[in-house]
This record gives structure tokens, C-alpha cells and sequence, in this order.
């Protein structure tokens, strides 16, 4: 069975349409896997679900030859996790950046082999529902997150007494409601990191206040 010219001409623009279409709302935001690298994985993977497919009818029919459709086509899913990986930053303890584009373009590349595939109302439609989880559900996802978001303090000293005094103090104040504590000991000093339950923006602005000129604290910095 083959596959006439203009059909994959077909496949191909409509696959770096659709990737483009979310590589826009990934290039707004300045992210390194832009607009050129969601229409490139698309039409990547929409060019091997062509090749997996009808790659290989010439040798159809010959003998001891078996084909299975899938195999090459397969590959392209587990192969976009080392792009994906690369989108990924990993910025502090805690805060790590980049896993909503690494989704993207695994969900890009699905819809290059649903387009290569000539399954066009599948990848029309996850594109839709793809544009609308990064663009049109964000606000409405900031809003419900900053809800839970737990509000913590870093604070690095520079001796162990230091940071061992620093738990001591902040455990006794009964104005703060403490979710987790630990203490890690880093090239800088002894990093001592508090997760409160409950804290207000000026609770947690007169603390920082207080720990600023304590003895033996080298750096202080927090998430709000």
C-alpha cells in the first residue's frame, strides 16, 4: 500500500500547523523550546508514523518478512523524553521550572504521529484541549494554587550551633504554624528551610526582619 505525494504534503503541513499553533503559546513566554522546536518535534514524529506505515511496501509479500506498523512509530515517545529533559530547570530546592513545556512537546509529538497517521480530527481536537490547558486554564490555575502554596523561609548559618539555635527560637514562637523543618548542610553553611501552614505577608516580613541581623546567619531568603 502506498501513500500519493500530496497526501503527505497534507500530513506534513498540517503537522508543523498544529505543533506551531502551541509552539506560539510557548514562545510568548520566552521558554528555550519555542515556536521552530514544537514544529519541528511535530513534523518529525508526523515523518515517522509516514515511514513506519508505508515506509516498507515495497518488500511486503516477500518471504519470512513480517512488519509491524508500530515499531518505528513507538520509538518516538520514549525518544522525546531526552528533549523534554532539556526544557527542564531545576533552580533551587524546591522550585524546579520547565515540566509543563517537556508535557508540551510530549503532547506535540503524539499529535505529529496521530497526523502522520491521517488521524486528523484526533490531532486537531488535542490540540484544541492542549491550547486550551496552557493558555486559557493558567489564571484559572494560579488563582486556585496560590490557595495551598505553603510559604517558607531559607535561612543559611554559618556553625551548626547557629542553625541549631535558629530552630530552637522559630519552634517556640506559637505565632507561626510550622508545617515541616529540616536542615541541610551545604557548601554555604547549614541551610535551615521552614514551611509554615498559616503565615501572613507581614508575619512572615517581621520574621525575616528578625533573623536578618541574628548572629551567625549568613543568608536568608523566602517564597511567597
Amino acid at each position: 500500500m502506498m501513500i500519493v505525494w500530496t497526501e503527505v504534503a497534507l500530513r506534513l503541513g498540517l503537522a508543523a500547523m498544529l505543533g506551531g499553533a502551541i509552539g506560539l503559546e510557548r514562545e510568548r513566554k520566552d521558554w528555550a523550546a519555542g515556536l521552530r522546536t514544537h514544529m519541528m518535534v511535530c513534523v518529525g514524529a508526523s515523518l515517522t508514523m509516514i515511514v513506519s506505515a508505508y515506509g516498507f511496501a515495497d518488500i511486503l509479500g516477500t518471504p519470512h518478512v513480517e512488519l509491524d506498523p508500530s515499531r518505528i512509530a513507538a520509538q518516538v515517545i520514549s525518544g522525546i523524553g531526552f528533549i523534554g529533559a532539556g526544557t527542564i530547570l531545576f533552580l533551587k530546592q524546591g522550585i524546579i521550572r520547565g515540566l509543563t513545556t517537556a508535557s508540551g512537546l510530549w503532547t506535540v509529538a503524539a499529535i505529529g504521529l496521530a497526523t502522520g497517521g491521517g488521524m486528523y480530527f484526533a490531532a486537531l481536537l488535542t490540540t484544541v484541549l492542549a491550547l486550551i490547558i496552557l493558555w486559557v486554564l493558567q489564571p484559572f490555575e494560579k488563582r486556585i494554587s496560590a490557595r495551598f502554596i505553603q510559604k517558607g523561609i531559607n535561612i543559611v548559618a554559618a556553625k551548626q550551633e547557629y542553625a541549631a539555635a535558629i530552630v530552637k527560637e522559630i519552634m517556640q514562637r506559637k505565632d507561626v504554624d510550622i508545617a515541616n523543618c529540616t536542615i541541610t548542610n551545604t557548601e554555604e553553611g547549614h541551610l535551615v528551610s521552614f514551611k509554615f501552614k498559616h503565615i501572613s505577608k507581614e508575619e512572615l516580613s517581621t520574621l525575616i526582619s528578625e533573623f536578618q541581623s541574628a548572629e551567625g546567619v549568613k543568608e536568608i531568603n523566602w517564597n511567597n
